[in-house]
């Protein structure tokens, strides 16, 4: 069967010109987009549970603009005050630059690395005598506390907010040929809606080593697995393999 219907794991595109728009004009198919997760706070109740002291800290690690927004809401709901002489080190200049919606971005000392923590590593060790706050999601990467202990870095984890499944049950899988992932909580929030989610002809695609993984823990096909040399953005991979994939079918 020819590729006509893709359901996208993510919120729809907030503007009509946008890179899924092309890929389903080109190849005369239908994207869908629903939202497989959210975010909810963690209670100000519960996170007191932890023990974090905001000001026992004097940096702070921000790996998601997330993050950010759950570590001043925390702040806010708490009365904190946080100081001006806060050090922020962040994953990406992007990240770094959101800062800007609740602070004055040039009067603090700020630092950013280029996408990815293991090379924001190489900043911390440089600043070691910093204590550092780390606010994360309940469902965060192992291998943030794992390398901020194997480097020794003064830390403490501090759970903020949690991804959970979305309702999804109003919707029919077998009514796609597609379904795009794009984490392992998505996959995830697929069989918490659909236990006896039985994939047959549905071609699952997934960006990203974590999601292609879980794509294979969970027991499923997966056919196609981005980025690739030649198509570093899910849409270019999509873009390929349906043009592939629908030459073969006519």
């Amino acid at each position: 069967m020819k590729i006509k219907k893709i359901l996208v794991s993510q919120p729809e595109p907030s503007s009509d010109k946008n890179p899924y728009a092309e890929v389903a004009e080109k190849n005369n198919v239908k994207f869908e987009f629903r939202q497989f997760i959210h975010v909810e706070p963690i209670p100000t109740k519960e996170f007191r549970k932890q023990r974090v002291n905001f000001l026992d800290f004097t940096a702070v690690v921000f790996t998601s603009k997330t993050a950010i927004d759950h570590y001043y809401r925390i702040a806010a709901e708490m009365r904190i005050t946080v100081p001006d002489t806060m050090k922020y080190f962040c994953t990406s200049e992007s990240i770094a630059h959101y800062l800007q919606k609740y602070i004055v971005y040039r009067k603090r000392k700020i630092f950013y690395g280029l996408g990815k923590f293991p090379e924001l590593m190489e900043m911390l060790e440089k600043h070691k005598e910093e204590k550092y706050l780390v606010p994360l999601s309940e469902q965060h990467k192992d291998e943030i506390p794992a390398l901020l202990e194997k480097h020794k870095i003064k830390h403490k984890i501090a759970i903020l907010y949690q991804t959970v499944s979305s309702d999804l049950t109003d919707l029919s899988m077998i009514n796609y040929d597609v379904l795009v992932f794009f984490s392992p909580s998505g996959i995830k929030s697929l069989f918490k809606n659909f236990p006896d989610f039985d994939q047959k002809d549905i071609i699952i695609a997934s960006f990203g080593n974590s999601t292609a993984q879980a794509v294979r823990d969970a027991g499923l096909r997966l056919d196609l697995a981005a980025p690739m040399p030649n198509a570093p953005s899910m849409t270019m991979a999509l873009d390929q393999f349906i043009q592939e994939h629908n030459k073969c079918k006519k």
